[in-house]
C-alpha cells in the first residue's frame, strides 16, 4: 500500500508541471472575470467528466471554502428531463449544443471535461460555443483529442491512463474553485 501512495503521489505531482500550473491560474483569472462581467460558466462532460461537471457547478453556486454569494454556474448535464428529451426526440451528440443555443450570450464561458478528447457531444459544444462568442476551456488527458485544438483554454494533462488523469482533473478544478472564490470575495 505504501509504494502504491507513493507512486501516485509521485505522478500526480509530474503531472503539474509549470507550463500546467500556469494554465490553471489563466483559467482561474477568465473565469473570475466572466463573473465579475455578469456573465454565465456553462460545464459538461460525459460519465465521470458529468459528475465533474456538477460538482464544479455545485462548488461555484453554493460555496467552495467559505460563505459567499452564489455564482451562475450551470452544469449542462444537469436536467434529465433536457437530456432525455432532446436525445430520444434529435440526438444524443447535440444534447450540450442545443443547451449552449437557448442559453449562452457572448462573455459567457464554456467548461468541457473529456478524459479522451474525443465526445463527439463536448465537440459539438465547443463548435456552437464559437459561433455564439463564448469562450472555451477544455480540460482532457491521453492524447488531447480534438478538443485540445478547438479551445480557447486548455488544461491538458500529459498522462494515458484514464484514473490518473480524472484525479488529476479534481485537483485542478478545485484549485481554480479556490482562486476564483478568493479572487472575487477577498478576506480583509
Amino acid at each position: 500500500m505504501n509504494y502504491w501512495i507513493e507512486d501516485k503521489l509521485s505522478r500526480i505531482t509530474e503531472a503539474f508541471t509549470n507550463d500546467y500550473c500556469q494554465s490553471i491560474e489563466v483559467v482561474a483569472d477568465v473565469i473570475t472575470k466572466c463573473f465579475q462581467n455578469g456573465n454565465t460558466l456553462f460545464i459538461c462532460g460525459n460519465g465521470g467528466s458529468a459528475s465533474d461537471a456538477q460538482h464544479i457547478a455545485a462548488e461555484f453556486i453554493g460555496r467552495f471554502l467559505f460563505d459567499r454569494k452564489g455564482l451562475p454556474a450551470i452544469a449542462l448535464v444537469s436536467n434529465p428531463a433536457v437530456l432525455t428529451a432532446w436525445s430520444n426526440d434529435h440526438e444524443f451528440e447535440t444534447v450540450f449544443s442545443r443547451q449552449l443555443e437557448a442559453l449562452g450570450k457572448p462573455g459567457d464561458i464554456l467548461w468541457v471535461i473529456s478524459t479522451s478528447g474525443k465526445s463527439k457531444n463536448v465537440v459539438l459544444a465547443l463548435e456552437t460555443a464559437k459561433k455564439i462568442g463564448i469562450q472555451t476551456i477544455g480540460m482532457t488527458g491521453n492524447n488531447g483529442g480534438i478538443l485540445q485544438s478547438l479551445t480557447d483554454y486548455s488544461l491538458f494533462v500529459e498522462a494515458n491512463h484514464t484514473p490518473l488523469v480524472q484525479e488529476i482533473h479534481v485537483i485542478t478544478y478545485h484549485r481554480i474553485c479556490e482562486q476564483v472564490e478568493f479572487n472575487l470575495f477577498p478576506k480583509t
